[in-house]
């Protein structure tokens, strides 16, 4: 083995948000002789096959559902308006790498040294470092080492053809829109991608082991969501039995373009259904393949994500850390990014720094679903649980926002909105807030630092409302909208 080259004061694996957060933290702010190991892309889950393509995606998606609407506002496309699919993807494939560079372009700026290699831990503080470009393997070490390599999107092993299907990675190499196409899930991912292939026209199933989509979100999002893609056309097999074997039929010619692939898809029950792609959206694994953990004594919890306490620390106290989907804790982006922060400030930061770490409680996030759905802080169910059903209320609403008022009366039911606030105690302290519709993206956002904060309900009441807006009703909950906890 070559002697170590190089000693860093902090180095971090993984080039995601998350380890870019904290890279740059000790290198731009501190002045931290820092180093971060990215064996992929720039940018990582999020950038590459993540929030940004995703959302993107969500966009063209919308576009189309809202020419489908037009024609209640009299605008003439009965004859629909073409899309080219292709070119769309080539535009945002040449806007993420455009992401990329400014990801290394942001690093260089602060100082951080890039290395494009594989990191194993030959110790607590050492690295050995596998150039991507094949030169001479070295090693590195540092007083502080993060790991933030996130996770990877599971194939099932014990399914004769998983193979067969594709996961959200390969979900966006797709350039030519396949005329069917499975989704095997009930989270984030499935729900997400499985409604714009919805909106683009594309038939489409779900296979879920449930009634409901969703099953970690309040039940009335639940409910209202899972209907609703009902109701735009998409094939949801509830309670579905599990799929036996997959097999191919056809291959495709191009993995870009799965229009002439053919999978049969045998399931438990014995039904069959003939598809063009079937999506695993099963869940993620922790990254941890060839890290070389068990040279140090970084402990993994059943699941296999690594176990870390407030502060980020891993069980080497000192000198391992780890953040982000690795350590499965709400992963999300933003979340990555705020912990990477708050751990480079706690690490290298003044000493009012030294207790910084990032509070996981009243997370607000959002699902780009159709329509949208933003939630922050406990579903009834976790309110009930935690404080009890005589110290719980609800307010809620449903209606149909102003865009639908030119719609026939059956259509417009079929667009809901839905808003639940949930209360706790005599002062009603907001401890969560769950709303679905039309640009409930953008409103959660908002809304989030006031449950953060810790409002309460007359805080939302003794704000101005913003007419004619559907956020407004948030502020106008009355109290005949107020119900006991179930």
């Amino acid at each position: 083995m070559a002697p170590t080259t190089k000693k860093y004061d902090y180095i971090v694996i993984g080039g995601g948000s998350g380890g870019s957060g904290a890279a740059r933290r000790a290198a731009g702010w501190y002045g931290k002789k820092t180093a971060l190991v990215s064996a992929g892309v720039s940018g990582g889950c999020c950038v590459n096959v993540g929030c940004v393509p995703k959302k993107m995606t969500w966009n063209f998606a919308s576009i189309n559902e809202t020419i489908h609407k037009s024609k209640y506002y009299h605008y003439d496309a009965t004859k629909g308006v073409p899309f080219d699919f292709h070119k769309f993807v080539d535009d945002r494939d040449s806007r993420i790498k455009t992401l990329n560079g400014a990801y290394e372009s942001n690093w260089a700026k602060d100082g951080v040294d890039l290395i494009h290699a594989t990191a194993k831990f030959l110790s607590d503080h050492e690295l050995e470092i596998t150039p991507n470009d094949g030169s001479e393997v070295y090693t590195l070490s540092a007083d502080h080492i993060t790991i933030a390599t996130g996770s990877y999107a599971t194939v099932p092993k014990d399914i004769e053809g998983a193979k067969h299907g594709i996961t959200s990675d390969e979900y966006f190499l797709i350039k030519e829109l396949p005329k069917s196409m499975v989704f095997v899930g009930a989270g984030y991912i499935s729900v997400e991608l499985a409604g714009v292939m919805a909106a683009l026209g594309v038939e489409t199933h779900m296979f879920i082991r449930g009634e409901t989509f969703l099953r970690k979100f309040d039940p009335m999002v639940q409910d209202i969501l899972t209907k609703h893609y009902e109701e735009m056309g998409v094939h949801i097999h509830k309670k579905h039995p599990g799929i036996k074997k997959v097999e191919l039929l056809n291959p495709a010619k191009d993995e870009s373009d799965p229009r002439e692939k053919k999978l049969k898809i045998t399931s438990n029950d014995g039904s069959e259904i003939i598809t063009n792609e079937l999506l695993w959206a099963i869940g993620r694994g922790a990254e941890t393949r060839g890290l070389g953990l068990e040279n140090t004594g970084v402990k993994l919890d059943k699941t296999g994500h690594v176990i870390v306490d407030k502060f980020q620390e891993t069980s080497v106290k000192g000198p391992c850390y780890s953040l982000g989907d690795i350590t499965g804790q709400a992963e999300l982006t933003p979340v990555a990014i705020a912990a990477g922060r708050q751990l480079g400030n706690r690490l290298f930061g003044p000493k009012e720094y030294s207790a910084a770490h990032l509070d996981y409680d009243n997370i607000p996030t959002v699902v780009f679903s159709h329509p949208t759905v933003g939630t922050v802080g406990l579903t009834e169910p976790a309110a009930v649980e935690r404080f009890g059903k005589e110290n719980v209320k609800v307010y809620e609403t449903k209606f149909s926002g102003m865009f639908y008022d030119v719609f026939p009366k059956d259509i417009k039911a079929q667009y809901p909105t839905a808003f639940k606030m949930i209360v706790q105690g005599p002062e009603e302290r907001v401890v969560g807030l769950h709303i679905l519709g039309e640009g409930t993206d953008e409103m959660m956002q908002g809304f989030g630092v006031a449950v953060k904060m810790g409002a309460r309900k007359q805080d939302f009441d003794s704000t101005v409302a913003i007419h004619p807006t559907s956020a407004e009703e948030l502020v106008t909950l009355a109290p005949g909208s107020r119900r006991d906890a179930k």
